[in-house]
């Protein structure tokens, strides 16, 4: 499977591409990152970021999308601008129909290190590794996105088969028989009529 992971953001919004299934060997497609210029208004960076992913998404044509969960944060103004980029990550993939999944970062982090409290120097480790690269994927934005993309296909895969299989086995199950109410005025059954 292929997926695009994105490190939302509007100065750099972080964008890796990772080819794997659980069990095998990841590869890394591509990564980098989007950037905007900080002094643009908001809707114009905004804009920037869309066209920016579009180029991504027809480049190379991923089968999932894994986003970075907006957590609140202390400054406003970063949670604001972090959550408009990932909107707009979300946007551009159900547009074309693919599939979004939302990853915490200490669940990206535990996924990809073994912790969930794990710094930015491991992370990139740990991908370099994972992903067997030379050296670290720069800037940090797109090391985390390729995290992203990485915690997705061990971790999201299993959801979604998990989530499919729940569902299967709903839809196999045989309805269950309407109850009565006590005090209800529907017929009893026939062996307790008089």
């Amino acid at each position: 499977m292929r997926v695009l992971g994105v490190d939302p953001g509007l100065t750099r919004c972080g964008v890796g591409v990772v080819d794997g299934v659980p069990g095998r060997p990841l590869t890394m497609v591509a990564c980098g990152v989007v950037r905007t210029p900080a002094e643009e208004d908001v809707p114009l960076r905004l804009l920037r970021i869309e066209q920016g992913l579009e180029l991504w998404f027809d480049q190379h044509q991923p089968e999932l999308v894994a986003v970075e969960r907006v957590f609140a944060q202390h400054n406003v103004r970063t949670v604001m601008g972090t959550a408009q980029a990932s909107a707009v990550a979300m946007l551009c993939a159900t547009r074309r129909g693919i599939p979004v999944t939302l990853h915490t970062p200490s669940e990206v982090k535990a996924a990809v290190t073994g912790s969930g409290r794990a710094d930015k120097d491991q992370v990139g480790a740990m991908v370099t590794r994972l992903l067997r690269l030379d050296a670290p994927p720069k800037p940090a934005d797109a090391a985390d996105a390729l995290a992203l993309a990485i915690c997705h296909i061990w971790r999201g895969s299993a959801s979604g088969r998990i989530a499919a299989a729940v569902a299967a086995s709903r839809a196999a199950a045989p309805a269950a028989p309407a109850s009565r109410t006590p005090g209800s005025r529907g017929a009893r059954p026939k062996e307790y009529r008089r």
